[in-house]
């Protein structure tokens, strides 16, 4: 019960930042890839994202396959992906 916790909080605090920010703040592509900061995040959470799909790839927690836990991180991010997909493996073992 505790991932599930985990993963709403997750979903619902930096993805609300977000999506707040995406209706009230946006102003284009332009002003995110100028800022250095914002790219290194996302680079770093991609590059993250990638290593551990790669290793679920590998050596899989459960069954339930990687390629969903990139689909779960793109949704939501890794703060909801990652306890979310451990929380289905744990389920379905």
């Amino acid at each position: 019960m505790w991932l599930l916790l985990i993963s709403l909080f997750g979903l619902l605090v930096p993805n609300g930042l977000f999506i707040h920010w995406l209706f009230t703040s946006y102003s284009g592509l332009g002003p995110v890839l100028d800022d250095h900061l914002a790219l290194g995040f996302i680079l770093d959470a991609f590059l993250a994202m990638g290593l551990l799909a790669y290793n679920f790839s590998r050596r899989p927690i459960g069954p339930v396959r990687w390629p969903w836990f990139i689909v779960l991180s793109v949704i939501g991010g890794l703060g909801f992906s990652l306890p979310f997909y451990w929380w289905l493996n744990d389920r379905r073992a």
